[in-house]
């Protein structure tokens, strides 16, 4: 990490809660999916786990984002990664005593959802609070590193793990989210309550609001969703190593991992050398580069080339999550940044799990090659439409201090 986040003890106390509380999500989510899919064999109930857990976010968008700008959040997030202990241990117990079953699983998926709706805006309301606005670009990249750093290693650790039994990944689940909760127990920052407010409808749909209202947040947030949506080639890897590049479970995993191999680099970088100027012509020319990547990689036969195209999409998207959270983070006055970051949770879960249906569905269609084209095709049309659409983020210059 860079000397100059280091002295921010609360910001670095969060950052360690995320890096353990997702390889922990990561390790638990390997072991539901194949825990459940040995109990019924069923493609249809790993794909209703996904469902099951982006439901409730979708559900309590409103209230959730109501309740980050209302309460302490570190406290939230605490309360969240205590929950997810309580889940794990559960799952530990019911698996080690041989008393889990598909509706244990999905019921509980259906918890791990709701406690997402919670934990994902508080994450991202509560940074701006921990640290000052002219370092944050450089602080969410390198939360982002962390992320990356936790989606690649919590996989390969929970299958590892996976051999000693599930109860043994449940278990490793519970203590993680247990760290995580203690290293939230010491964040602090000045808390100035908000005073009672009723929850109303006004103060529900204030998030929506304020996003259709302005034109450079509502232009980042719709550009993830509209760009990921079209764009998402991870859904159909298994297609592409088995029929096109001829490669086994081997390929697959690394043709996974590349992406985020690439983000994880990117963000590194993007946390030593953030984005000074034309930060929305940077922003529009990544999707564009992450189209034309995801083009690339529907057309190439060859293993080692469609790698490094993943790795580069996975670079360009990292540089547009950070300069879309950046963007979204300084534009929002703290007393909206719970309710804003709740639809922009929204948002980014829709189009991760939209886009795998849609990259399924047009796959059915036209051919897994047909697919991807058609979708690198749409991400870079998308960037070019945005120009248009949304002349503002187009031209903004700084991430700080831009009028």
């Amino acid at each position: 990490m860079s000397p100059s986040l280091w002295q921010y003890r609360a910001y670095v106390r969060l950052w360690f809660a995320r890096l353990a509380g997702t390889a922990a999500n990561q390790m638990l989510m390997v072991a539901i999916g194949w825990q459940i899919y040995d109990l019924t064999g069923s493609a249809w109930d790993l794909g209703l786990v996904g469902l099951l857990q982006f439901a409730p976010a979708l559900l309590l968008v409103l209230v959730a984002g109501h309740a980050v700008d209302r309460y302490h959040r570190a406290r939230i997030l605490m309360l969240c990664m205590l929950a997810q202990v309580a889940i794990a241990a559960v799952l530990a117990a019911a698996s080690g005593g041989g008393w889990a079953s598909r509706e244990l699983l999905l019921g509980l998926s259906v918890a791990i959802g709701t406690v997402k709706a919670f934990q994902l805006p508080t994450q991202q309301a509560i940074t701006p609070l921990l640290v000052p606005i002219e370092v944050l670009p450089r602080a969410l990249a390198f939360s982002s590193a962390g992320m990356q750093g936790a989606v690649i290693a919590g996989p390969a650790l929970g299958g590892f793990v996976y051999v000693a039994g599930a109860a043994a990944v449940y278990a490793s689940c519970t203590g993680l989210f247990l760290l995580a909760a203690l290293l939230v127990l010491g964040v602090r920052y000045h808390h100035a309550p908000r005073g009672p407010q009723a929850m109303s409808l006004q103060s529900l749909l204030a998030g929506v609001h304020f996003v259709r209202q302005r034109p450079v947040v509502l232009g980042a947030i719709s550009l993830d969703l509209f760009a990921v949506l079209l764009g998402g080639a991870t859904a159909l890897l298994p297609m592409f190593a088995k029929d096109i590049l001829h490669v086994g479970p081997w390929g697959l995993g690394l043709l996974r991992g590349a992406p985020a191999a690439g983000a994880l680099a990117m963000s590194l970088a993007l946390s030593r050398w953030p984005v000074q100027r034309g930060a929305g012509r940077v922003l529009l020319g990544a999707v564009a580069v992450y189209g034309a990547a995801t083009l690339g990689f529907a057309l190439s036969t060859v293993l080692a080339l469609s790698i490094v195209l993943l790795a580069v999409s996975g670079a360009a998207d990292m540089v547009s999550v950070v300069i879309r959270q950046s963007l979204v983070q300084l534009e929002t006055p703290d007393e909206m940044r719970g309710r804003v970051s709740a639809v922009n949770s929204v948002f980014i879960g829709a189009s991760n799990q939209l886009g795998e249906f849609e990259s399924g569905a047009t796959a059915a269609l036209l051919g897994p090659v047909g697919s991807v084209l058609l979708g690198g095709l749409g991400s870079m049309a998308i960037a070019a439409l945005w120009v248009r659409l949304f002349p503002a983020l187009a031209a903004r210059d700084r991430l700080v201090g831009s009028p």
